[in-house]
């Protein structure tokens, strides 16, 4: 589609931000435990980190795949890659003072 001035219009869908904040901040936290522990993280070190239910960690890593953010290997622990580059990932946040990973 045109614009007024002759150039073609961005669709809508690009947009929009590739992932939503509380995305950026699990992307952040693989980031994150990878570099501190030289593995990826474990769904239970999520589970523990953002306080959330085991269900609620996998269909966040599920939505991160369909995005295509990152990869995993269903059944193999650990074994969650990013596919953004670093500097597209969020800083992450402070979830409270007992936080830690």
């Amino acid at each position: 589609m045109e614009g007024l001035d002759g150039r073609h219009d961005k669709s809508v869908a690009s947009l929009r931000p590739k992932f939503t904040d509380l995305q950026g901040q699990y992307l952040a936290f693989i980031q994150a435990y990878t570099t501190l522990h030289g593995v990826a993280p474990a769904e239970a070190d999520m589970q523990r980190f953002f306080r959330v239910t085991p269900p609620a960690v996998h269909r966040m890593v599920l939505a991160l795949e369909q995005r295509g953010l990152l990869e995993r290997v269903p059944g193999r622990s650990r074994s969650v890659r990013l596919l953004l580059p670093s500097n597209e990932i969020p800083k992450l946040e402070r979830r409270g003072n007992d936080a830690a990973f």
